[in-house]
């Protein structure tokens, strides 16, 4: 029987893809070393640990109420949203998901009707061109430019706005390119968001991995006319180690997030029991763990584009944030590998390492490998790029 013509729209992740085929080559026996997953090597802080294990042992592994989260933890993200970026958000105005991928979504079918378009600029996470999809929606692709850091200017994002506009997408830091929105470049944007009233889906998941002094700033924060038109997602997996907890939470009107509610609680009831009470902690609790795993991050960040600007012909920029090095790989296309598909399939074949081609996020240039691993893999896995480009130049 055909699938729905939605699904049929839907491209799969092509960094599960890609990690998969690792997995796989891995469990032959072959030494790949991975470089694709968005994932810390880092264990979960044990304070979280020991919080989802008390849990368990005091019986907390029933439904739980509300679905939209125990009030425990949202009050707990309340004081987060308030400590950490300045903006004030009562309980019924955050929801609990399960992971931020999950909040992305169900802001999306919250708010999203078909034909409804979405902007989208280059370069974006995997899944934000392919969400819209699935609710009969349209991404509508906005190439930024590297003069830019690639970064979405306001005159850019005026200019892809037509009647069926909806929401934009914002990712900062970014995934996969590590840059940083500065506080003027998001009251720009703001001002373009407010002027036409277009929701702003505002993906905040890296905001405590910056470096080299930048610092993250929420659109939601600017002020009160671009906060109402604001959904703000983060969640726990990436600052605090914790991605198969799956924990995301979001912040908006509380219009915005009775809907989304509405669609969780008819899909996945709520979020595991568990992992609420561990997120409380990861929240409320001692936060020096994320500075250290911040500080490793960095070193490792440094590293890895020092190793890819000294191989000929390979330019990347310092990303300001996340865990992503983004280089223009367009030097060696050819032949051989025409593309940044076919680059990372030779890298991954010949060279036994694992990254993601830049077209699954929108842009030919580029490939992104993750320094989320140890810096012993990342000295194996430069070697091994180095010398698999220099036998295909």
């Amino acid at each position: 029987m055909p699938l729905s013509h939605n699904v049929q729209r839907v491209q799969p992740s092509v960094t599960m893809q890609i990690s998969a085929k690792a997995a796989a080559m891995r469990a032959d026996g072959i030494d790949v070393v991975t470089l694709s997953a968005g994932e810390p090597d880092f264990d979960t802080p044990q304070n979280i640990k020991d919080a989802g294990i008390r849990a368990i042992a005091e019986g907390f592994t029933k439904y739980t109420t509300p679905g939209s989260g125990i009030v425990e933890l949202k009050e707990a993200i309340c004081r987060k949203f308030a400590r950490d970026n300045n903006l004030e958000y009562t309980t019924d105005e955050v929801i609990v998901n399960n992971g931020a991928k999950h909040s992305l979504f169900l802001a999306v079918a919250a708010l999203m009707n078909p034909g409804d378009e979405a902007i989208i600029p280059t370069p974006y996470w995997v899944t934000y061109s392919e969400q819209p999809r699935l609710v009969g929606g349209e991404p509508i692709i906005v190439e930024t430019r590297p003069e830019n850091g690639l970064k979405l200017t306001a005159a850019e994002f005026r200019a892809a706005i037509t009647p069926q506009t909806r929401m934009l997408f914002l990712c900062s830091p970014s995934n996969p390119s590590g840059a940083v929105y500065s506080r003027d470049e998001l009251a720009a944007l703001a001002e373009v968001a407010v002027e036409y009233g277009i929701y702003v889906l505002s993906d905040e998941i890296y905001e405590k991995l910056v470096y080299d002094g930048a610092e993250h700033h929420s659109i939601a924060a600017l002020n009160p006319e671009i906060k109402a038109l604001s959904i703000v997602v983060n969640g726990v997996s990436k600052a605090y180690s914790m991605t198969g907890w799956r924990i995301g939470y979001t912040g908006a009107s509380a219009e915005i997030i009775g809907g989304m509610n509405k669609v969780q609680s008819q899909e996945v009831s709520h979020p595991s029991s568990m992992s609420q009470k561990a997120a409380v902690e990861a929240l409320d609790g001692p936060q020096q763990s994320v500075e250290e795993m911040r500080q490793a991050f960095d070193e490792r960040r440094r590293y890895m584009v020092e190793r890819l600007n000294a191989i000929a012909g390979i330019e990347c920029a310092l990303p300001q944030g996340a865990f992503y090095a983004y280089p223009d790989v367009t030097a060696y296309y050819g032949d051989r590998c025409a593309d940044s598909v076919a680059l990372c399939e030779y890298l991954l074949a010949e060279g036994l390492v694992a990254c993601v081609p830049g077209a699954g996020f929108g842009t030919r240039e580029h490939i992104r490998l993750s320094y989320a691993t140890s810096m012993e893999l990342i000295a194996k896995a430069m070697d091994r790029v180095e010398k698999a480009l220099g036998e295909l130049a």
